[in-house]
């Protein structure tokens, strides 16, 4: 496997260089850019996150612990208070949304910790800092016999330079 690394000026041209990337089978590529552009994450075309399933996971458990918490004290310790049953489930609603939305909130921390890799950890071997000031950046990884194509297509997209990285 073969690595290009190129350099850009502009996200447009980032943007137009992956689209074409994507459009011909190369899917193994990361971008860099100094600050966020939509147009660029557009052309990545990414998929959902899964910090969602950590969230309504979370939403689910808290609902589910406040109402059997609720209803379990009730059974346990019983007050007959104004002829309503032990275990009314009108005035647990409150309880439930409360651990609803605090174990949603939780464990939605815990899914961005761990997916989207908000830990310390190296930089990736391709990272240059001038991909952090002013300049955008485009990795991509590909087969040897198709160096010639993908460095031609970023060249042809007004790549200030194209390397190929050391294979590791």
């Amino acid at each position: 496997m073969a690595t290009l690394v190129s350099v850009y000026d502009y996200p447009s041209d980032v943007s137009t260089v992956v689209r074409k990337l994507k459009s011909r089978g190369f899917e193994d590529l990361t971008t860099y850019s100094p600050a966020p552009f939509e147009e660029i994450e557009v052309a990545e075309n990414p998929k959902p996150s899964g910090v969602r399933l950590f969230t309504l996971i979370g939403g689910l458990t808290g609902v589910v612990t406040g109402f059997a918490m609720q209803i379990w004290m009730s059974l346990d310790w019983p007050i007959k208070i104004a002829g309503k049953n032990f275990a009314s489930i009108p005035p647990y609603w409150i309880i439930g949304f409360e651990l609803t939305i605090l174990f949603g909130g939780v464990l939605t921390v815990i899914g961005l910790v761990a997916l989207a890799g908000l830990y310390p950890r190296p930089l990736d071997d391709h990272y240059s800092p001038r991909f952090s000031a002013e300049e955008f950046g485009v990795v991509v990884r590909c087969e040897d016999r198709d160096v010639a194509e993908v460095e031609s297509l970023m060249r042809g997209h007004n790549a200030k330079e194209v390397t190929l990285a050391a294979s590791h």
